[in-house]
């Protein structure tokens, strides 16, 4: 099978890559590198320094793709603040670049959701976008009968995480500060709970939505169906932790409803959180 990948040198695309070259398949990403790394490039994948805002014909890249995993955009809550327009102009326009060149060639697009969704269509410009690319993906397969499926992710962790940088997510960010042996950083009080899923499942998870026939289903939500306190999390680190000021546009409580994804497509989440920062106290 033929696969582009957008955002596929970033953290979720390498791993995704990483899988579809192990089932055999013919795979090509398309990345800026604006969050995504060479370094995370996989032997066997073609990779194409591309800006999907571009009017760039992507047929130069793969001519006729059966599946687009469209992963690519500016991530995370915060920097959203401060570079609004930007992370709009790509959750949006870049979305709707690989919708209309997907129409045209007639594949399958998996488009990246977000969790945030749930806490408010307007708590941040990044959450803004995603709402937005949701509806796009929608919009596509009403009126073009493009068959785009939304995959919401609720806060993803696991190999090629960022550990450093504005876009690194809160375990990225105490899996640093653990290995430098300073004290973990908890936003707020701790108590806001997050729906923590291994990247792995998020795989599985996306190759399954990929897999699915069901061209009524348009959206799946992708998590582990269980969710931890910031503080609960930073207590499995038996380590010192301090707490600074809350962050704005964020929620208090993400949680995924499994039971679609499980019905629809077969999903079944199974890596543990604990057992997955064991694994990283123990190194």
């Amino acid at each position: 099978m033929k696969v582009m990948v957008t955002g596929g040198a970033g953290f979720v695309g390498t791993n995704l890559i990483k899988r579809l070259l192990k089932d055999g398949h013919e795979v090509v990403s398309i990345d800026n590198y604006s969050t995504g790394t060479e370094e995370n490039h996989q032997e066997g994948c073609v990779y194409h320094d591309v800006d999907i805002r571009d009017a760039v014909d992507f047929d130069f890249f793969m001519e006729k793709p059966d599946v687009i995993y469209h992963l690519a955009a500016l991530p995370r809550i915060q920097p959203s603040f401060e570079f609004p327009a930007l992370t709009m102009e790509i959750g949006m326009l870049g979305t709707m670049n690989i919708l209309e060149w997907a129409r045209n060639k007639k594949c399958k697009v998996i488009y990246a959701g977000s969790s945030s969704v749930h806490s408010g269509h307007y708590s941040n410009p990044y959450t803004f976008s995603k709402v937005m690319g949701d509806e796009l993906c929608i919009a596509y397969k009403r009126m073009f009968d493009v068959d785009a499926k939304v995959c919401r992710f609720y806060n993803v962790y696991g190999p090629h995480q960022l550990t450093e940088g504005e876009y690194c997510t809160v375990i990225g960010v105490f899996e640093t500060q653990y290995k430098n042996k300073e004290e973990l950083t908890i936003t707020g009080d701790g108590e806001q709970r997050r729906d923590f899923t291994h990247i792995d499942d998020i795989v599985e998870g996306l190759i399954l939505t990929s897999e699915s026939d069901d061209f009524d289903l348009d959206i799946v939500e992708l998590g582990r169906g269980e969710n931890h306190s910031i503080n609960e999390l930073a207590k499995m680190f038996e380590w010192g932790y301090t707490y600074i000021p809350k962050r704005p546009g964020e929620a208090k409580v993400t949680l995924c409803d499994t039971s679609i994804a499980k019905k629809d497509i077969g999903y079944e989440p199974k890596v543990n959180l604990k057992d997955y920062i064991k694994e990283v106290i123990s190194e």
